[in-house]
């Protein structure tokens, strides 16, 4: 198949006013929110941290990230688990997301470079807008959002947090086994 025909599909969701967009291929699942558990010392944009199924997973309000209030828990407010570069590893971690909207089709030609100006967060974490009618969605380049150093606090945030986690076993059997 050739690239200009290839279409890829974004899913679409709602934060602090904008639409952003992030490749389907990274989303893993859509949960509700839920409780977090708050972790001391970590860089304010981490929200706390979720057990899904076993496995702890820090949670991102890219809001904060993107310098913008913490967005409020709503009725559509969930989380987006996606998969993330980490250092060669993938990772993975939430988003919250005010709402979802849909999983859309962009090609290549409806996707453009993003401005230098007018949006809230900086360029180097768009890998473009795409045109949706008459407005843009502005599609996330996932793997840049966080630095490498960023990513490293959620790294250590996973280990410190999992320190009787063996590899491959289960939360339930380790709780039985550590007699809680």
């Amino acid at each position: 198949m050739n690239e200009t025909t290839h279409q890829m599909q974004y899913l679409t969701f709602h934060l602090a006013g904008e639409e952003y967009a992030i490749g389907i291929l990274q989303v893993k699942e859509i949960i509700e929110y839920d409780a977090l558990t708050k972790v001391p010392m970590t860089p304010p944009w981490i929200r706390g941290v979720l057990n899904l199924r076993g496995s702890v997973v820090p949670v991102i309000d890219l809001a904060v990230k993107f310098g913008q209030p913490e967005s409020p828990v709503g009725k559509r407010t969930c989380i987006v688990i996606v998969g993330v570069d980490l250092g060669g590893e993938r990772t993975v971690m939430g988003v919250v997301a005010d709402a979802v909207s849909q999983v859309m089709e962009l090609p290549p030609e409806e996707i453009t470079a993003p401005p230098a100006f007018g949006t809230k967060i900086r360029t180097d974490f768009l890998k473009g807008m795409g045109k949706a009618g008459k407005k843009f969605v502005l599609i996330l380049d996932t793997d840049r959002v966080l630095s490498a150093d960023e990513l490293q606090v959620v790294a250590s945030l996973q280990e410190t947090t999992e320190p009787n986690r063996r590899p491959g076993a289960d939360v339930s059997t380790q709780n039985r086994e550590q007699g809680r």
